[in-house]
C-alpha cells in the first residue's frame, strides 16, 4: 500500500513539474496571442476582444510582400534541400567508403554553431565569390541550413529499412533505379515529406541568415517584423507573430506525424 502511495505521489509530481515547464515556455506565447486581440493599442486591461489589429495587418502591403516572399524562397529552399538532402541520405546509408564517418559528423556543426557566426560568414564568403546580398545568397544560406535536417531525418527512416527488400527486387530483375524507384522511395517518403516540413519550417522562420544576406528593402518577413519592432511595437507585430507561431507548430506537428526518428509510425 505505501509503495502504491508513493508512486502515485510520484506520478502527481512529475505531472505537476511538467506542468510547470510546459507553462514557462508557453506562457508568453500565449499572453501575446491573447493581446493580438486586445482592442487597446496600450495593452489596457480589462480585455476588449477585437480583431482590429488582424485586418491592419492584412491590409498593410508590406507585411503581404514580404510574406509572399519569406513563402517563395522557403518552398524553392525545400524543393533543393530535400532533393539534395534525400540523395545524400541515401548514398550515405548505401555505401561505404573513406571519410563517411568525418561527413556524417560534419552534418552536425551547421545545427550547432550559432547563425549568428554562421550569416557573418556567409556574408564575407558571398562577397569574396561575387555573389553578394540578394535572393540567390539567401536562398544558398537557407539551403545550407536545412540540409542537415532533412539529411539527418531521412536516414533515420532508412535506418528501418530492409536492405533484403530491394536485394529482393534485384533478384527478380528489377533495374538499381527500379528497385530504387519500387521499393526504397515508397518506405522513406514519410521521411523525406518530414525532411520537407523541417527544410520549410527552417527557411520560413530563419531571421539571421535572411537579415544578413537580403538586399535592403527586400527583406523576409522575419526581418520586417524585426524591423517594425525597432520603429516601435505595436499590437499588429502580435498578431503576424501569433500566424508565424501557429503556422509554424502546425507544420512541426505534421513532420512529426511522418516520422518518428527512426520508430515505426
Amino acid at each position: 500500500m505505501r509503495a502504491r502511495n508513493r508512486s502515485r505521489i510520484a506520478g502527481t509530481l512529475g505531472r505537476a513539474y511538467l506542468a510547470m515547464i510546459l507553462l514557462f515556455l508557453y506562457a508568453p506565447i500565449l499572453v501575446m496571442a491573447a493581446m493580438s486581440f486586445n482592442a487597446s493599442e496600450f495593452y489596457q486591461l480589462p480585455f476588449e476582444f477585437s480583431t482590429t489589429w488582424y485586418e491592419r495587418m492584412a491590409g498593410n502591403d508590406a507585411i503581404l510582400r514580404a510574406a509572399a516572399r519569406s513563402i517563395w524562397i522557403a518552398m524553392v529552399v525545400t524543393a533543393i534541400a530535400t532533393a539534395l538532402g534525400t540523395a545524400s541520405a541515401v548514398a550515405l546509408w548505401r555505401y561505404d567508403f573513406w571519410g563517411k564517418r568525418v561527413l556524417q559528423v560534419l552534418l552536425f556543426p551547421p545545427i550547432a554553431i550559432p547563425w549568428l557566426i554562421t550569416g557573418t560568414a556567409m556574408l564575407i564568403f558571398f562577397f569574396g565569390v561575387g555573389i553578394g546580398r540578394g535572393t540567390p545568397a539567401v536562398i544558398i544560406g537557407h539551403v545550407a541550413l536545412a540540409l542537415p535536417y532533412v539529411i539527418v531525418v531521412v536516414t533515420a527512416r532508412l535506418a528501418t529499412f530492409e536492405r533484403v527488400l530491394e536485394e529482393a527486387a534485384r533478384s527478380l530483375g528489377a533495374s538499381p533505379w527500379l528497385a530504387t524507384q519500387a521499393v526504397m522511395l515508397p518506405w522513406i517518403a514519410p521521411g523525406v515529406i518530414a525532411g520537407a516540413l523541417f527544410a520549410f519550417a527552417v527557411s520560413f522562420d530563419q531571421f539571421v541568415i535572411s537579415y544578413f544576406l537580403s538586399e535592403p528593402g527586400d527583406s523576409t518577413l522575419p526581418v520586417l517584423i524585426y524591423t517594425a519592432i525597432r520603429k516601435g511595437f505595436t499590437p499588429e507585430i502580435n498578431a503576424i507573430s501569433t500566424i508565424i507561431i501557429a503556422f509554424s507548430m502546425v507544420v512541426m506537428l505534421i513532420a512529426a506525424r511522418f516520422t518518428s526518428f527512426g520508430g515505426e509510425r
